[in-house]
């Protein structure tokens, strides 16, 4: 008997599979691994054999063969779109956004953002996205649905300069805004940030307002950005100055600063971006489908910015799916410059993981390693497109599409498995998202 032995840690569950790709500062894939969890974050990261004679479990999640990976961050989306998932599509998006999805916006309510949240939400959890960042009307109830459903989120209600369905002025979305930071100051998984749509939305005014309350608060401040390919012609003609040099001029550019697209950024712009610290999340496949182009994230990257993909909203995408969003963004950089290394698998996995917690400012996920929040996801390794397994990151990003995932975890808790969800009724939500979705379809002008 050996007296010296140390007694085993007590943890709450012990994860255990072939393969843990723990995403930390060596990109180590660690085989035949488990996970310690202890009241909702990583305790500890090892080999299987290891953990299992150092930790005492109450509970052990033996996935077999399968690879245990960071739960991935969706750094842009509008969640409550899923309502209007393929109502207007193939169209220029001056006429997507002007004639089609703004009319029925306006018919949005409290209930139907819930019920479109809910519906996305559980899209994202099968598809092991745990954390995304969403800009919307009715902000508190996208918080309802993903606090429903286990989630991380960081949410934003819209500040336009003309009404919205939750608010009729700027002055009025920004109160909204306010509230739901006082309202999510102390939840261990939500938080809000401060959200303008656009420059083209919202008047110069309007944005240093929503700049100097993301300052008050020492919260992100999101925004679309130089997404269409009239954007800058706009802005030249309206203020002298370039999309991104005019928002520089508003002293909205820096650390706390998230711009979605930032497809049409010359050498100069992608200077100011860097000089500032200024945050990107890349949506490719919405991009792609509108035909805005693609943003040089390649020369992004060799400047420093961090970089994150999102996936925009289900109107103009048509998923949530971060898998899509990985290998499309790699193939497109690709196709795009001609250089097979320009975007590799690497690169859009760190994106889709540690790009998204930097943007949104939460450096305790994004990867396996000890103190971080026990945000996973796991694959199995059984399903034909998984086998031979050779190298993680292109597995992931060129041959997984998000089917694989038969698990997902958010703070130790177990939040999706085997296509079912504990605090929720698939089924029956999906009939009453199918009813909103008509009713509001039937009544757009």
């Amino acid at each position: 008997m050996n007296l010296d032995a140390s007694p085993a840690i007590p943890c709450d569950t012990l994860v255990t599979a072939s393969g843990i790709l723990t995403q930390n500062a060596r990109r180590e894939v660690i085989r035949d691994g488990a996970v310690a969890i202890s009241g909702g974050r990583i305790a500890a990261v090892g080999s299987r054999a290891e953990l299992a004679t150092a930790y005492a479990p109450a509970e052990t999640l033996a996935m077999g063969q399968a690879l245990v990976l960071p739960g991935l961050v969706n750094a842009h989306a509008h969640a409550a779109m899923t309502l209007f998932r393929g109502l207007a599509d193939d169209l220029p998006i001056a006429d997507w956004l002007h004639n089609h999805i703004w009319p029925v916006e306006r018919l949005l309510t409290p209930e139907a953002v819930h019920l479109g949240a809910l519906a996305a939400c559980a899209e994202m959890l099968a598809c092991g996205t745990t954390c995304f960042a969403d800009l919307y009307f009715f902000a508190d109830q996208t918080a309802r649905a993903a606090d429903t459903l286990g989630m991380r989120a960081v949410v934003g209600e819209g500040v336009l300069d003309f009404p919205t369905p939750s608010a009729k002025t700027p002055a009025e979305a920004l109160d909204i805004s306010r509230a739901l930071f006082d309202h999510l100051r102390s939840h261990p998984r939500l938080s809000a940030m401060v959200v303008a749509h656009s420059p083209y939305a919202a008047s110069d005014a309007t944005l240093a307002a929503c700049a100097a309350l993301a300052r008050e608060q020492d919260a992100v401040f999101t925004l679309h950005a130089a997404e269409g390919v009239t954007e800058n012609a706009d802005s030249l003609k309206k203020t002298g100055k370039r999309v991104i040099p005019h928002l520089h001029s508003l002293g909205i550019l820096g650390k706390n600063c998230l711009l979605a697209h930032c497809v049409h950024v010359d050498d100069t712009d992608l200077d100011l971006l860097a000089a500032t610290g200024t945050n990107v999340a890349h949506c490719p496949r919405s991009n792609a489908k509108l035909a805005s182009g693609t943003a040089p994230i390649p020369a992004m990257l060799q400047r420093g910015l961090a970089v994150a993909l999102g996936t925009d909203g289900a109107a103009s995408n048509n998923a949530l799916n971060l898998f899509a969003e990985m290998g499309f963004a790699s193939l497109g950089h690709k196709l795009a410059s001609g250089d097979p290394t320009s975007f590799p698998a690497r690169a859009a996995l760190d994106a889709a993981t540690l790009g998204g917690a930097a943007c949104l400012g939460l450096p305790d996920i994004g990867a396996i390693v000890p103190g971080h929040h026990a945000d996973l996801a796991v694959l199995s390794l059984t399903r034909p497109s998984m086998v031979p397994f050779f190298d993680a990151p292109s597995q992931l990003v060129y041959a997984a599409s998000g089917a694989e995932v038969v698990l997902t975890m958010v703070a130790g808790r177990v939040v999706y498995r085997d296509g079912r969800f504990p605090n929720l009724d698939a089924a029956a939500l999906f009939r009453e998202v199918r009813d909103m979705a008509a009713s509001l379809a039937a009544k757009r002008p």
